[in-house]
């Protein structure tokens, strides 16, 4: 570095975000992670994730949590780095009323939301100018993901065109997302530079997985090609299918002759905290990965794989996985190579699976698929689909039903008297649209305890294993200062 300067790499945490969606299926609770919610804080990031809209469904209905309280009790532990929102699809496999977006982006950065990281699942400039506008509105930075993906019309002219569109939004930063792990140090080499070039001065951050092993070696390259700003996970929440471990690529960088504005041995505690985790509820710890060519043909992501999986299984078809992935490669072909991305992965996969269970193709559809050919998921999908299926998927019945439904833009008011949730808070009827009236009330009235006993409590720890023993009738436990008896009552079996 001329005259002794060394340039800084920066990062941005997706540890209590992208990491659990990625390896712990969104089960990570707010009382696993206000005990180093500071640590994060402290560490210097520029900024942290916290939530995205796929995280109030699962809060509400598997964690029993309300997630509006998540946010608030996050962000009065986090107060010197931004927290960030991922801000696509709300509402992920159903239409978002523009008013609900809107309702949504203000009320996340009322209880402290400070950025968000917005994507169209079509890298499609309408719905980008859309969401950044709302968002812009609300008070919030912007950082404008531009998808990667392979296919034949994913090509450089095509991603010089949606880096200028990007751009011309006036985003606080552009971000190079590549959610299937598929980038490689090559395509780095060509991509990045053209990117840098239409990106109008606006920085770049690169975003990508570790599915194909590669994540690691794409930030070293992202380093030596200019971008300085790069988003990790923590271990064990990094790898796999998560992002690259901050750890590792921190010291790449310094290895490079860079300097690293974070500190690491404030996050040193925030590991060992979710190690103990993942040891004691049986999550997943991450590691590296080998090189898999497959992921680059199918491109279905990491959770998906195991969804599919899980689809062919309920119906005594596992051993057919090998040929649901074939199929899923001539099916997203046939759509005209959307992203494969939520919810235009899951389009393609849970087709691709229904070929292969009914035996033949496109006899049975979802209505996913038929709005999809209609070009409710996407003007693009319905124009770029392959003619034959396009008119196998619409002659039937249902889909002339699809056919005459045409969106509305109803006002928060109107959507509450349709949900029946005249008198709400903009909150409440929030959850409501995404989830439902059933199970919210099922959610308070089963509210999960906030408190999360971690591995600095051992004593507890032991004598909640201990009392799994089946065959003890009687656990005595006894310190200088202290002694505890716990003793099985007559004719109760463990």
């Amino acid at each position: 570095f001329p005259g002794g300067y060394m340039e800084a790499i920066n990062f941005v945490d997706t540890t209590i975000r992208d990491g659990h969606q990625s390896l712990w299926a969104e089960n990570m609770t707010t009382g696993m992670m206000l005990p180093i919610a500071k640590n994060l804080d402290d560490a210097g990031f520029e900024g942290i994730e916290l939530i995205s809209g796929s995280h109030l469904k699962k809060c509400v209905r598997d964690l029993k949590e309300d997630p509006w309280e998540r946010v608030r009790l996050v962000s009065k532990l986090i107060t010197k780095t931004p927290l960030r929102l991922i801000a696509g699809r709300v509402n992920t496999f159903e239409y978002n009323p523009p008013s609900m977006y809107r309702l949504f982006v203000e009320r996340m950065f009322a209880n402290g939301i400070k950025e968000a990281r917005i994507s169209d699942e079509w890298n499609d400039y309408e719905g980008w100018k859309f969401r950044v506008g709302e968002c812009h509105r609300a008070g919030m930075k912007s950082i404008l993901n531009l998808i990667y993906s392979v296919s034949p019309k994913h090509s450089d002219e095509y991603f010089a065109l949606r880096t200028r569109q990007a751009a011309s939004l006036h985003p606080y930063r552009l971000c190079l997302k590549d959610p299937g792990g598929l980038l490689t140090p090559e395509r780095m080499d060509t991509l990045v530079p053209i990117i840098l070039q239409n990106a109008n001065a606006i920085p770049v951050e690169l975003h990508t997985h570790c599915t194909t092993g590669l994540g690691p070696l794409c930030c070293i390259k992202g380093m030596e090609l200019g971008i300085r700003s790069f988003n990790t996970a923590l271990p064990p929440l990094a790898d796999d299918t998560s992002n690259p471990s901050l750890f590792n690529v921190a010291r790449n960088a310094r290895a490079l002759g860079y300097k690293t504005d974070i500190d690491e041995e404030i996050l040193q505690p925030v590991s060992r905290h979710f190690t103990a985790i993942a040891k004691r509820e049986g999550f997943t710890i991450g590691a590296p990965v080998e090189y898999d060519y497959s992921q680059y043909q199918h491109q279905v992501p990491g959770g998906m794989l195991s969804n599919l999986r899980f689809q062919l299984r309920k119906v005594g078809m596992e051993h057919r996985f090998p040929e649901a992935l074939e199929e899923t490669i001539k099916v997203r072909e046939e759509f005209g190579f959307p992203i494969m991305v939520t919810p235009l992965s899951q389009f393609v996969g849970s087709q691709a699976a229904i070929n292969v269970i009914v035996g033949e193709r496109y006899k049975e559809v979802t209505d996913q698929v038929i709005k999809f050919a209609l070009g409710h998921a996407g003007a693009e999908g319905a124009r770029d689909m392959a003619r034959n299926v396009k008119d196998k998927i619409l002659d039937r019945a249902r889909a002339k039903e699809w056919a005459k439904w045409t969106p509305d833009e109803p006002s928060p008011d109107e959507m509450r008297r349709r949900l029946g949730a005249e008198g709400t808070s903009d909150e409440e009827l929030l959850l409501r649209w995404i989830i439902g009236k059933e199970d919210i009330d099922f959610m308070r009235a089963n509210k999960r305890p906030l408190d999360y006993l971690n591995s600095e409590q051992p004593l507890v720890n032991l004598l909640q294993e201990l009392s799994k023993r089946t065959k003890n009738r009687q656990i005595h436990v006894q310190t200088p200062n202290f002694s505890l008896t716990l003793e099985k009552r007559a004719g109760e079996n463990g």
